[in-house]
């Protein structure tokens, strides 16, 4: 199950910067069920980029990859050339569940250095390499790509060691993987990056980490189930009906923080689906809005001794979200030692009944000091709960758009420094932009 504990949000528990939940539920049960109408109404518009909510039921596409990792046992090393949502989710999930033996590595920036120190680690012969890109013009991905297909030409056929993920008809790409008869997987037309951890953007490198696959997406299908009940029962409508009061109140920064170092990647992950879905500066009216909250990391218990501080008697500006596990996959018991006997509290205890009392107790001190939190609890950390909770905040984040009436699937924001990174490396078509960024001062 995955299951919210509301609260640490109640008046009762942070006095006046808490809401009324109940009676909040009930006032915006007809604008929550309006905002699914409308989701679902687009669902079917390519344009509209909504084809992230079928990934959980395309078994056909899963058969494939796993063919493809089972027809690749050589592999001992997987390289995704990536960035942003072309990486984020498979590290998250990797991280999370992977359980080799082929180990992953995420080049997702072009510091120099660090991608040296790993063409120096890596044996070609038993490197597969994954360049994610579904324009093939994203310059960073690009760039590595071209230095690994170098790389890769002292093995005997280089071309057994790179598989290509990328639109299915568009871009650089797929015209490329045909010429050179690479493999290659399709990103869906219709899924934006920062929603296709379940599309072969995440699962074929998943695959190879040894994730359960079938269970992700079975995981996901349920969230998908639940994004479609009632509000009462509506988990992700609740969720995003919590984040859009407390935005409303002036709380603009809202943390992540899952207690569990297997869940460390999770909230980069969410801080882009948050962040680039979130913030825009139109509505779709095309009026000036400037809408967003800003997602923020931490972990626990590890940010319990660095940004808690903050959390509790910083400005009444952040929505905590934490994400807690009920039960742990094993546990580690903590011996009695003499000598030590002044911590006889932790003899015969368990590092997980640890771990969930820090959890609790933090969540109760933020709550003591008048600062809104929530709990996602997940029953374990496996493939089915990991797949549930990922869709469950996709659709949290597609309810929030609707709430604040913004397109949550497009990026303009991003673009203009994409091309202003073209004019600086002397692109193409990008001549008058460089002159202009010259005369600016840039470059």
């Amino acid at each position: 199950m995955l299951k919210l504990d509301p609260s640490n949000i109640s008046v009762e528990r942070v006095g006046p910067n808490g809401v009324e939940w109940g009676s909040s539920l009930t006032s915006y049960a007809q604008r929550l069920e309006a905002a699914l109408e409308a989701i679902l109404s687009r669902k079917s518009d390519p344009g509209a980029f909504l084809g992230w909510i079928d990934l959980p039921e395309d078994t056909e596409t899963l058969r494939q990859v796993r063919r493809y990792r089972e027809a690749h046992p050589w592999v001992e090393d997987l390289v995704v050339l990536g960035i942003g949502g072309s990486a984020l989710g498979a590290q998250a999930v990797g991280a999370a569940l992977g359980k080799g033996p082929v180990r992953l590595h995420f080049v997702d920036n072009v510091e120099p250095e660090p991608v040296l120190e790993l063409l120096r680690t890596l044996n070609p012969e038993k490197t597969l390499v994954n360049v994610i890109s579904k324009s093939g013009t994203t310059a960073e991905t690009m760039a590595a790509f071209l230095v690994f297909r170098r790389w890769l030409e002292r093995t005997e056929n280089w071309r057994q060691h790179v598989v290509v993920t990328t639109d299915p008809t568009r871009g650089i790409l797929r015209p490329y993987a045909a010429a050179e008869g690479l493999a290659a997987f399709d990103i869906p037309p219709s899924v934006g990056g920062r929603f296709s951890v379940l599309s072969p953007v995440g699962t074929l490198p998943l695959a190879f980490a040894g994730v359960e696959l079938e269970n992700l997406l079975a995981g996901a299908r349920k969230a998908n189930e639940q994004a479609r009940l009632e509000v009462a029962r509506n988990l992700p409508a609740q969720t995003a009906l919590i984040h859009h009061l407390f935005a409303q109140k002036g709380l603009n920064i809202v943390v992540l923080m899952p207690y569990s170092t297997r869940l460390r990647y999770l909230p980069d992950w969410f801080v882009q689906l948050h962040d680039e879905s979130l913030g825009k500066l139109h509505d779709r009216e095309g009026k000036e809005v400037r809408s967003g909250t800003t997602a923020v990391r931490a972990i626990g218990t590890t940010d319990q001794h660095a940004q808690v501080q903050l959390f509790r008697e910083g400005p009444h500006d952040k929505l905590v979200v934490f994400v807690r596990l009920e039960n742990p996959s094993e546990d580690l018991p903590i011996p009695a030692v003499e000598g030590l006997e002044g911590l006889d509290y932790l003899f015969g205890r368990t590092f997980f009944e640890l771990l969930s009392a820090e959890a609790k107790a933090t969540a109760h001190a933020l709550a003591k000091a008048h600062q809104p939190n929530y709990t996602l609890l997940l029953e374990r950390l496996d493939a089915y709960h990991l797949g549930w909770l990922l869709q469950h905040l996709m659709w949290q984040t597609a309810y929030l758009g609707e709430l604040w009436g913004i397109n949550a699937f497009d990026q303009p924001g991003v673009e203009l420094g994409k091309e202003y990174t073209y004019a600086l490396m002397g692109r193409k078509g990008y001549e008058k932009l460089a002159e202009e960024l010259r005369a600016e001062g840039v470059g």
